[in-house]
């Protein structure tokens, strides 16, 4: 974990967690191009997973939608079609990049499964939160009263007419997530572009930031 990314010191207390969320680099240029700028990115998100202790990163292709794909050890390391991973593998480190929408983290304190989702307007729609908490029930045994939920940097009112984080506190109580296990430090990618990308604010000619979450083998 970065040292500014404080946000994430909920999802730590299980030592074998690691996770990290890379904002803004400053001195790299954006683009309107996702491609040319995470191409340029790489190095620096290479390097945040390595300081993890990860080799390698399992991404989604993220597709706004609410589909997820389970990751094990050897998947390939681009799923197509899908915004969700989850994984109860140690060695798995996930990544989701967002540039307003909301990453979630989803930990599970008994059964060790994680879950890495990108929820914004449209995956919120879909519940795609809920419907993570239900895989992870069917494919590991996940009880929702196990699992610790934290929601990283979006995009808030009045930057944004819709107030998905809200919407995502409601789904993951709805679900049976303890409220004192549902995290949001409330931070707002269009309020500090200093530290943040914001794909609304900057109209397209944007970076992405990258949320990380993996568990080390014991």
């Amino acid at each position: 974990m970065t040292k500014a990314s404080f946000f994430l010191s909920p999802l730590l207390e299980d030592g074998s967690i690691r996770a990290d969320f890379v904002e803004r680099v400053p001195e790299i240029p954006t683009s309107t191009d996702k491609e040319e700028t995470l191409a340029r990115l790489q190095p620096t998100h290479e390097a945040a997973a390595k300081e993890l202790e990860f080799t390698e990163t399992y991404l989604a292709e993220q597709v706004h939608g609410s589909e997820l794909k389970i990751i094990k050890k050897g998947s390939p390391l681009m799923t197509k079609d899908v915004d969700g991973l989850l994984t109860a593998e140690p060695d798995c480190l996930l990544g989701i990049h967002v540039a307003d929408c909301g990453a979630l983290y989803l930990v599970d304190s008994e059964s060790g499964a994680l879950g890495l989702l990108h929820s914004g307007k449209k995956g919120t729609e879909q519940n795609i939160l809920g419907r993570a908490i239900s895989r992870m029930g069917e494919e590991f045994g996940t009880r929702a009263e196990n699992l610790t939920v934290l929601l990283g940097p979006c995009i808030r009112p009045p930057h944004y007419e819709i107030d998905f984080a809200a919407t995502i506190r409601e789904q993951a109580l709805t679900a049976g997530v303890p409220p004192a296990q549902y995290h949001d430090d409330g931070l707002c990618t269009a309020s500090d572009l200093g530290r943040f990308y914001s794909y609304r604010i900057e109209k397209g000619d944007t970076g992405r930031m990258l949320a990380l979450l993996g568990r080390l083998p014991s």
